[in-house]
């Protein structure tokens, strides 16, 4: 699950004017399709209320007069339900709407992934520059802290810390979780550039101009980092939202009755032979969510290095 961005390391010029790299994500094809897919599952998130009103059916309402008992619980009609009222199906033996779980369930994927995603990078961006900048104590105290973090066998851990940790707010518990693991990748990257900013011409008569060392860190490196710091993010983004959903799919993850891609695609194992749509629709929305955010983020990659695209 380990993000890597190719050239972080080297040394970067101060970052381009976001609305000139904007325009070099908009230029390339593939971003354009991961854009409008990432747009459409956003505005699935965001509204699903509404077309649940719309539809009239809730995410956890039963409907046990769709679904044929007498053969184990399989949904009565073609393509697992399907109809003017379901427009895409209902689950097996309990007869929820698909539809309104599949746009629940992109709610609780993108508010952990993007919070997680969040979390972690202002986590590593800070102790990253703190450790680039300061150096010494400072950088070794962070840098092994790092190591040490880096060096557990992440989903391992992830599933032992969820289930030995008091409950609660499940969501808030996977975001801190998830983050935990993640803020080492970006605190490597923060540091490797704040090693190479640091030495700078710019910082150098900032120092020599009396400024204070916080207002050097946050005025002259951090606006330098920005660029990798977001095709950081972005990358990371579909990493979140594969281990939400895999923790889910796992058991420990979002519980019932809170849908989640990860938890439909775990209770489809059972009836993919007999009705295979409850497991492709959930499959196909991780999918095309996954792959519309790594477009993004090689895009943005592209745009902050071009060499890397050539």
């Amino acid at each position: 699950m380990t993000t890597t961005i190719a050239g972080a390391a080297e040394p970067t010029a101060p970052a381009a004017p976001f609305r000139a790299l904007a325009a070099r994500v908009w230029a390339d094809r593939a971003a354009r399709v991961g854009l409008a897919i990432v747009a459409l599952f956003v505005l699935l998130a965001v509204f699903a209320p509404l077309i649940s009103m719309l539809t009239g059916n809730g995410p956890n309402e039963f409907n046990e007069d769709l679904i044929d008992k007498s053969l184990g619980g399989p949904p009565i009609g073609v393509l697992g339900g399907i109809s003017a009222d379901h427009w895409l199906g209902v689950e097996p033996v309990n007869g929820r709407d698909v539809l309104a779980r599949v746009t629940y369930g992109a709610r609780v994927s993108l508010v952990i992934s993007l919070l997680a995603t969040g979390v972690s990078v202002v986590i590593g961006t800070v102790l990253g520059m703190a450790a680039g900048y300061f150096g010494g104590w400072v950088d070794a105290a962070i840098s092994r802290t790092m190591d040490l973090v880096l060096s557990f066998p992440q989903l391992i851990f992830m599933i032992a810390l969820v289930s030995v940790l008091p409950g609660g707010d499940r969501t808030l518990l996977l975001v801190l979780v998830i983050s935990f693991f993640g803020w080492p990748y970006v605190g490597r990257i923060v540091r490797g550039q704040t090693l190479s900013l640091r030495r700078r011409e710019f910082v150098e008569a900032a120092r020599a101009g009396g400024q204070h060392r916080m207002r050097i860190l946050v005025r002259e490196i951090l606006p330098n980092l920005l660029a990798p710091i977001l095709v950081y993010a972005a990358l990371s983004i579909p990493v979140n939202i594969g281990t939400e959903a895999a923790l889910s799919f796992l058991g420990i993850g979002v519980q019932p009755p809170t849908p989640s891609w990860g938890q439909m695609l775990q209770k489809a194992m059972a009836w993919y032979q007999i009705d295979p749509m409850f497991f492709l629709i959930p499959g196909t929305c991780l999918f095309l969510t996954v792959l519309a955010f790594t477009l993004l983020g090689d895009a943005l990659r592209d745009a902050v290095d071009p060499k890397e695209g050539a």
